[in-house]
């Protein structure tokens, strides 16, 4: 009995330690943010000696489930991309300096991997152990979407409802985990949503561009045409 209460009261305060580590981490710059997170994710996954499933036959099963749902993921994006509520919400969206920094090493890196090896590995596995699967699963899914908080608040998105939707995304990446018995599953799907998202972002803005630049120069032509100095 009181082995598992310790065991209960280590895994909630992993749990509160990474929700808190949440708050701290955007403080660092980006590039050391995505090293620490991703090399805190590994030292928690040998710590706890998660179980990764990523040798054959586990691999194979996840990279098919995976593929699956991170195909189905990322049409739903596309596909969100012709809601004008959407394409208002990305073209606001402040994006990084860098495009390919961001879809080739800060999403990969030092979200999906880390997020991935700490909530559905390290986490999830003191969790199920302390908690059983379901209580694991949840108290995974539950961390995750309260390590959203900070992002919400940066971008400006709704708080209750970017917790609540990154929070049904952590137990439903727990459930490919868990179904497929590989870490691959829930990561393809990751990647897919993230690297989906943030090519719609790029590709809305892109697009709008040249129509800004376009109304600048109009409105120049128009007030050089009625005598105004323009300094736009």
């Amino acid at each position: 009995m009181r082995d598992t209460s310790f065991r209960q009261l280590q895994t909630l305060s992993l749990a509160t330690a990474l929700v808190g580590w949440s708050f701290v981490s955007p403080r660092l710059p980006a590039a050391r943010r995505v090293a620490v997170q991703a090399g805190v994710g590994g030292l928690l996954v040998l710590g706890t000696r998660s179980p990764l499933g990523l040798r054959p036959p586990l691999l194979w099963a996840g990279l098919r489930l995976g593929s699956a749902a991170g195909a189905v993921a990322a049409t739903a994006i596309a596909a969100s991309t012709s809601v004008p509520a959407v394409r208002l919400s990305m073209s606001g969206r402040e994006l990084p300096a860098s495009a390919p920094g961001w879809l080739l090493v800060r999403i990969p890196v030092g979200t999906v991997w880390a997020e991935e090896v700490t909530f559905r590995a390290a986490l999830a596995t003191v969790g199920s152990v302390a908690f059983g699967n379901s209580g694991g699963r949840l108290l995974q899914a539950t961390a995750f979407g309260l390590s959203h908080i900070a992002d919400a608040r940066a971008t400006g998105e709704p708080l209750m409802g970017t917790v609540l939707a990154t929070g049904i995304g952590g137990w439903l990446f727990g459930w490919l985990a868990d179904r497929s018995g590989s870490l691959a599953a829930p990561m393809l799907t990751h990647l897919a949503i993230n690297e989906a998202g943030a090519a719609a972002a790029l590709a809305v803005q892109r697009r709008l561009t040249p129509r800004r630049w376009w109304n600048i120069s109009q409105l120049r032509g128009i007030r050089r045409q009625r005598g105004y100095d323009c300094f736009i």
